[in-house]
């Protein structure tokens, strides 16, 4: 009985939701977490109200010592108060001098064990986090979605273009037949488009940009100098940052972020489901809240070296078109894409 009443109280104090006051630059905001929530989704939290990112965050409460500064640390163990007041020191992007080709990225990815993966997707404390993100991310449409079409969810960086070399034209950065590829993928599916892009360089494509506008004017300016905004053969239907992404932490990776597919579904469920999306990124953990719909694309570097023989996106307009007749397209293996033919969808399909 004491075992019980203990993990009952427990559970209480993970799930209870606290109302936080951070002061920052001179100006009071309000956010909203719960004892589940780790450090590192208190500084996203704040950083959707500030555009602080939280890597420049650094959080003051004398009270608990340093235990903010650990980002793995849950609420509940610090433990916070609901109606605490923090202060919060750190600078906008927009206020920094960020050279793009020196900016911090993720280059290394990594394969979590199938246990592992099936582990952190079946968390409920991961579904906690991604219920809470449907509540509070907001995603504006840019086209209507279309009701019998199936969703194509894009990554940016290294899958549509190489953002990391140096151009005066986009187009030069631009993956081989990016346009081709939307114009096709549109015919069937409905595209959404999925930064994970957290450092705002000050300058793009040899031309100013004030990063104070923000993380998704900024993928909207990635977007448009790519001639994929109002394009007249195809349409986008939303764009999503890195704000949408949740964090999730594995025994053997610790903390990283990732892009739940959830979100979308939750948001659009009379469109979208498991069964008709598809997500490419190059990053395969971005896919460990949704693996069966996640698709592990080669990444696009040194443009200058590759633009002439990069052929992945052709490859994958043939598959994304053989699969589209399909009614439940979680039941397929992606990570064997390139062998599915359109003879072996017609004979899967008629098996």
């Amino acid at each position: 009985m004491a075992a019980d009443a203990a993990a009952t109280a427990s559970s209480s104090v993970t799930e209870e939701e606290l109302t936080l006051t951070v002061k920052w630059s001179g100006k009071e905001y309000t956010v909203r977490v719960c004892g589940d929530d780790s450090v590192a989704e208190l500084k996203r939290r704040i950083c959707e109200v500030t555009n602080v990112l939280p890597q420049r965050q650094k959080l003051l409460y004398p009270k608990i010592g340093n235990k903010l500064s650990d980002d793995s640390l849950l609420l509940s163990q610090i433990p916070l108060k609901s109606s605490l007041k923090m202060t919060m020191i750190g600078t906008v992007e927009g206020d920094i001098i960020v050279d793009p080709v020196e900016a911090p990225e993720i280059i290394d990815d990594f394969e979590l064990g199938q246990d592992e993966a099936v582990d952190i997707k079946d968390k409920e404390v991961n579904k906690q986090k991604l219920k809470r993100r449907i509540d509070q991310y907001k995603i504006e449409l840019k086209a209507p979605c279309r009701k019998g079409k199936k969703l194509l969810v894009l990554d940016i960086d290294y899958t549509l273009f190489d953002h990391r070399s140096s151009a005066e034209n986009p187009l030069q950065l631009m993956r081989p037949y990016l346009h081709e590829f939307l114009t096709a993928a549109y015919a069937e599916y409905d595209i959404m488009i999925w930064s994970a892009t957290r450092v705002i360089p000050i300058a793009v494509f040899g031309c100013a940009f004030d990063t104070n506008v923000g993380h998704m004017k900024w993928v909207e300016l990635k977007m448009g100098q790519l001639g994929v905004l109002n394009n007249p053969n195809y349409k986008i239907t939303a764009l999503l940052d890195h704000l949408a992404m949740i964090t999730v932490q594995s025994d053997s990776r610790g903390l990283f972020d990732c892009k739940p597919l959830g979100l979308i579904w939750g948001k659009f469920p009379e469109f979208y489901s498991s069964k008709n999306t598809i997500m490419f990124d190059d990053l395969r953990r971005n896919f460990v809240m949704n693996p069966q719909n996640g698709l592990t694309i080669k990444p696009f570097r040194k443009a200058h070296a590759n633009r002439d023989t990069d052929q992945e996106l052709v490859k994958l307009t043939r598959y994304l078109l053989a699969i589209a007749e399909l009614d439940d397209l979680s039941a397929l293996d992606h990570s064997n894409w390139q062998l599915f033919t359109d003879d072996n969808v017609k004979r899967r399909r008629h098996a």
